[in-house]
């Protein structure tokens, strides 16, 4: 059997290090040195478990408040080219990437990269360090769903009116300056302060919520994807049930149609505007989990001739598609809302002309509404007569009538938590059965929520079992204590000013090191191993060759396209400091902030520490190789260990891949860097009468 030409080396050693051959690099180590039997791996019951394990990851709460907002704010339908025009040229090619390396080597993210290189072992590190920042605070949100979802079984829903304060009688001001549901969400549910500084007492009911979501996901995994798979089966599907219904619920609505021409009207100038760019490019990023370790992690249980590609092609499409059903959805109930916003703007103006119109001083003011409006029955008054009438007499009316714009409401764009616990809960209030329908909408929301949970979790939990023998062997312990250290971690975010944490990590946390990761990743694959080599091992798993299109997206436009996005993140903070939107009480309404030091202080601490396992391991490996060189000195001779299949009685003769493969030989497929199949190799002994060996330097 012949193998692959090693790679380039120099006196330093080569990247996938001094003395290993390629044989070597399908062995799989575990840290405390016990051998990683594959046979033993965990594997999917079927193919549409493991489709509907990485749907459920990648598709999450962006798609639902992310995405809509991105697309309502940059452009609409120009937004949307834009971003399917990315994810075909980088998001496709990466998630690719990910699931070949995940499948063929069979280990999470620590164990691919070291596999490739140990000096790359720091790849998968801060991949579960991001992995572990992502699962503190997206639980979080998990245990708002779980709160608003428990409110949701009352009629009529708490948050439909403003309460009256018993001391005096009167609706509450806050309430009554803003609106019922702000006022549940940052009075209620959250008992916000006015700023991060202010932190507050711990908010006892969001602490029990959170401690329910810390422990639904211990029960879904305690076995691994064993357990979680079959909670797959319902969290993955039930989003696009509720999403359906949604839609056709909407449609029915007045105002619909007008939110759907809002968002899918084009503006092609925002295509000049870099800053477009950019977010589109981190929503593709985000949107398909790249460089979490989640996908490789997923696709490593897969068996070894699993047809990857195509799974890259269908999950990125499916991914997209839910983007736009979700965008659909919230784009019908904007509509919905702006319509009914300006309707009751409509309504309130013309009861003030009345009003006006009764006093003996202003009877003028009847004849600016003949022929235009009737101002005795405003339900008979359109929006667009109104505004006409408006932009004939706005000048006589005086500043107390203003004009009602259902596209100056569709402009102000809701995202994130102002969408799903503002907005949305504020239409639901509006429909018939409102507690069905709210319940409906926040299990969705939680249902989302946890199917992108496990997919984290298993980014962190994989690699520390496959890569330290003694967590593999104690899966559930490490299990249950993974989980516990969150939640107590976690309670940072049920302080006061919990949803400002919460906000800080979403922004900044995960952004730039995730970034960092997949342009070392994508380096490590185009640039240390090889993109040919690269295809040479996914054509023997797949059995038919990749485009060779994908040699020069890993190597240039992937890579360069990273190190753009990472660049333009890093001048976005540099020029335009970090902020976060706060409540204040007193006047019941939202304002931008600056962080304080110490919290931007404490947000370049999560960016170093998620960042710094990629330097450290690259030094700690070369260190590692010097002082073993240095130990080896000494000796006369340096034997190379030599690895061959278990089931071979031949021995491995030393100098085999300086030789010119027989044709009998070439008949048999080479041996690659990852291990196909379960195939596992043992030690020959030492032979002290062989010449001396020279290092291949592989």
């Amino acid at each position: 059997m012949t193998e692959k030409p090693p790679l380039d080396s120099n006196e330093d050693g080569a990247w996938l290090g001094e003395g290993q051959s390629e044989t070597q690099l399908t062995t799989v180590h575990s840290q405390d040195g016990a051998d990683t039997c594959n046979e033993d791996r965990p594997a999917w019951d079927s193919k549409i478990q493991y489709v509907l394990a990485q749907v459920g990851f990648s598709v999450g709460l962006g798609n639902v408040w992310r995405f809509p907002y991105l697309c309502h704010q940059n452009g609409g339908g120009a937004f949307m080219l834009l971003y399917v025009f990315l994810l075909t040229i980088v998001g496709v090619p990466l998630f690719f990437m990910e699931l070949a390396a995940g499948q063929s080597i069979r280990q999470g993210s620590i164990g691919v990269w070291k596999h490739i290189s140990p000096k790359l072992a720091g790849i998968g590190y801060s991949s579960c360090m991001v992995c572990f920042y992502v699962a503190l605070y997206y639980n979080v949100i998990i245990a708002w769903s779980l709160f608003y979802m428990g409110n949701s079984f009352q009629y009529p829903l708490p948050w439909e009116q403003c309460p009256v304060d018993v001391t005096t009688n009167d609706t509450v001001k806050e309430c009554a300056s803003s609106s019922p549901t702000s006022y549940f969400w940052f009075r209620k549910a959250l008992n916000i302060t006015n700023s991060i500084k202010e932190s507050g007492e711990f908010n006892p009911i969001m602490t029990g919520c959170l401690l329910a979501a810390w422990t639904i996901v211990s029960l879904a995994m305690i076995k691994g994807i064993k357990s979680s798979a079959k909670v797959m089966y319902f969290s993955s599907v039930f989003p696009y049930v509720v999403l359906f219904i949604f839609l056709i619920r909407g449609l029915m609505l007045d105002g619909a149609i007008d939110g759907i021409a809002y968002m899918f009207y084009p503006k092609l100038e925002i295509w000049g505007n870099v800053q477009v760019w950019r977010q589109a490019a981190t929503q593709v990023f985000f949107a398909l989990g790249l460089g979490y370790g989640s996908v490789i992690a997923y696709s490593s249980y897969n068996p070894v001739h699993n047809n990857c590609h195509r799974d890259a092609l269908m999950v990125s499409a499916i991914n997209f598609m839910t983007s736009v059903l979700a965008s659909l959805v919230v784009f019908v109930v904007l509509g919905f809302r702006a319509k009914n916003i300006a309707l009751r703007c409509v309504a309130k103006n013309l009861g003030l002309l009345s009003v006006m119109a009764s006093h003996e001083s202003n009877h003028h003011l009847v004849g600016l509404g003949w022929p235009w409006i009737n101002m005795t029955d405003p339900s008979s008054v359109s929006i667009a007569e109104y505004r006409e009438w408006y932009s004939h007499h706005s000048s006589v009316v005086g500043p107390n009538i203003t004009d009602c714009s259902l596209e100056e409401e569709m402009n102000k764009g809701v995202e994130g938590t102002g969408l799903a616990f503002i907005a949305f809960t504020e239409v639901m209030a509006l429909f018939p059965a409102s507690p069905f329908w709210s319940t409906l909408f926040f299990l969705m929301l939680l249902n989302l929520g946890l199917s992108t949970m496990f997919g984290t979790m298993q980014g962190i939990l994989t690699p520390l079992m496959d890569n330290f023998g003694v967590l593999g062997r104690h899966r559930t312990i490490l299990t249950v204590s993974s989980c516990a250290l969150g939640f107590l971690m976690g309670l940072v975010f049920t302080q006061r000013s919990g949803n400002y944490f919460v906000t800080m990590f979403d922004d900044y946390s995960a952004t730039l090191p995730l970034v960092i990761v997949v342009i070392f990743e994508t380096i490590s694959v185009a640039w240390v191993y090889g993109t040919d080599r690269f295809l040479d091992d996914i054509e023997v798993m797949l059995k038919w060759r990749p485009p060779v299109v994908y040699k020069y997206l890993w190597k240039y436009v992937c890579l360069l396209a990273m190190i753009g996005l990472l660049a333009a993140s890093l001048l976005r903070m540099v020029f335009k400091a970090p902020t976060y939107t706060a409540w204040n009480q007193s006047t019941a309404s939202e304002m931008t902030l600056e962080y304080p030091g110490w919290a931007l202080a404490m947000i370049v601490i999560l960016i170093v520490f998620a960042s710094l396992p990629v330097p450290i391991g690259y030094i700690h490996s070369v260190l590692k190789n010097r002082n073993t060189r240095s130990e080896e000195v000494g000796g006369q001779e340096m034997h190379r260990e030599m690895y061959t299949k278990c089931s071979s009685t031949e021995p491995l003769d030393s100098n085999s891949h300086h030789r010119v493969p027989s044709e009998e030989a070439e008949a048999h497929p080479r041996i690659a860097f990852l291990p196909l199949g379960n195939e596992h190799y043992r030690l020959l002994p030492q032979q002290e009468e062989e010449d001396e060996e020279q290092d291949t330097g592989v």
